[in-house]
């Protein structure tokens, strides 16, 4: 087995409604091993985008610790933070999250504006991540003149173009018909099995959790079961 790339050890989360504590996760034990494509299922409310998010560094947990090769993300700065997921962390949402006024190039290329990469760097690097997506013919095209699943392949490229350590999804097929779901579900096993991409992915679906490695069930904040599919 590799080695574990994320280790959350006793992470609770628990979030205040007016005087009221909510509890969202308790005292979870979770390695997500180098190369693993983890799926997490359960049902709504049970904390699975919660977890999610402690793992990409957009939430901070209320105790236990998150660690991410060798970094303890939950005692960073919220500045070191942010800077540490624009070098580590692609982001995959239901809704793509593209911004409407740019091409898909420039889509692309917006977690490179952080970086010291220049001009014809940044170019290179996003036509790479296009290519892989299979849409480098699109490349000046804006998300209203793409389809849905062109779209969601673009939000891919955008996570992949800073060559991140971890891909998170969060319901990546949700807005897409069976078919197109299909497709970027076996663009994503693709970038585990043939690119080595670590990723996390929150589903509802039982058919998209049949791509992944491991499928990790939640229910009310506790890891009720784990099972590892046969690749």
């Amino acid at each position: 087995m590799n080695q574990p790339l994320v280790v959350l050890k006793g992470v609770s989360k628990t979030y205040t409604r007016g005087k009221q504590a909510v509890p969202v996760l308790q005292n979870l034990d979770l390695e997500i091993a180098q190369g693993d494509f983890l799926a997490l299922m359960g049902p709504s409310g049970s904390g699975k985008t919660t977890l999610l998010n402690l793992i990409g560094g957009l939430d901070r947990p209320t105790q236990g610790s998150i660690r991410v090769q060798d970094v303890e993300i939950n005692r960073l700065s919220s500045g070191a933070l942010a800077r540490w997921r624009s070098r580590h962390v692609g982001f995959v949402f239901q809704f793509y999250n593209l911004l409407p006024m740019l091409s898909a190039e420039k889509n692309v290329e917006l977690p490179l504006l952080l970086t010291s990469l220049n001009k014809t760097q940044r170019r290179q690097h996003v036509m790479t991540a296009l290519e892989i997506v299979g849409l480098a013919d699109r490349a000046r095209h804006k998300p209203g003149e793409l389809s849905g699943g062109q779209a969601q392949r673009v939000a891919i490229a955008r996570a992949l173009v800073a060559d991140s350590t971890l891909l998170v999804c969060d319901e990546p097929t949700g807005d897409l018909d069976r078919k197109t779901a299909d497709e970027i579900l076996h663009l994503l096993q693709t970038l585990n099995r043939q690119h080595g991409k670590t990723l996390v992915m929150v589903t509802h679906d039982a058919k998209a959790a049949e791509f992944a490695t491991h499928v990790l069930h939640l229910d009310k904040g506790v890891l009720v079961e784990q099972m590892e599919r046969v690749a």
